[in-house]
Protein backbone atom coordinates (compact mmCIF):
# COMPACT_ATOMS: atom_id res chain seq x y z
CA UNK A 1 0.00 0.00 0.00
CA UNK A 2 1.10 3.23 -0.72
CA UNK A 3 0.96 5.94 2.83
CA UNK A 4 1.85 9.30 3.31
CA UNK A 5 3.92 9.93 6.65
CA UNK A 6 2.04 12.75 8.97
CA UNK A 7 5.48 14.29 10.06
CA UNK A 8 6.88 15.14 6.96
CA UNK A 9 4.50 14.13 3.93
CA UNK A 10 6.75 11.79 2.41
CA UNK A 11 4.92 9.24 0.69
CA UNK A 12 6.39 5.71 0.25
CA UNK A 13 5.09 1.79 -1.04
CA UNK A 14 4.95 -0.62 2.07
CA UNK A 15 3.77 -4.06 2.65
CA UNK A 16 0.61 -4.81 4.88
CA UNK A 17 2.35 -7.90 6.47
CA UNK A 18 5.80 -5.99 7.19
CA UNK A 19 7.98 -8.40 9.44
CA UNK A 20 9.67 -5.64 10.96
CA UNK A 21 9.06 -2.11 11.94
CA UNK A 22 9.01 0.48 8.94
CA UNK A 23 10.22 3.99 8.96
CA UNK A 24 9.88 6.72 7.02
CA UNK A 25 12.69 7.23 4.56
CA UNK A 26 13.09 10.85 4.95
CA UNK A 27 12.52 11.46 8.53
CA UNK A 28 12.58 8.23 10.18
CA UNK A 29 9.22 8.40 11.92
CA UNK A 30 7.66 4.77 12.62
CA UNK A 31 4.87 4.49 9.74
CA UNK A 32 3.87 0.76 10.50
CA UNK A 33 4.71 -1.27 13.88
CA UNK A 34 5.10 -5.47 13.11
CA UNK A 35 2.27 -7.68 14.96
CA UNK A 36 3.80 -10.91 13.63
CA UNK A 37 0.18 -10.80 11.44
CA UNK A 38 -1.09 -7.52 9.18
CA UNK A 39 1.16 -4.49 10.69
CA UNK A 40 -0.24 -1.65 12.80
CA UNK A 41 -0.66 1.47 10.19
CA UNK A 42 0.46 4.48 11.79
CA UNK A 43 0.20 6.67 8.73
CA UNK A 44 -2.09 7.86 6.21
CA UNK A 45 -2.98 5.20 3.35
CA UNK A 46 -3.18 7.00 0.79
CA UNK A 47 -3.69 3.93 -1.58
CA UNK A 48 -3.97 0.16 -2.13
CA UNK A 49 -2.14 -1.53 -4.37
CA UNK A 50 -2.26 -5.10 -6.10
Amino acid sequence: MKVKCSKCSNEQNIFSKAATDVKCLVCESTLAKSTGGNSKIKADIVKKLK
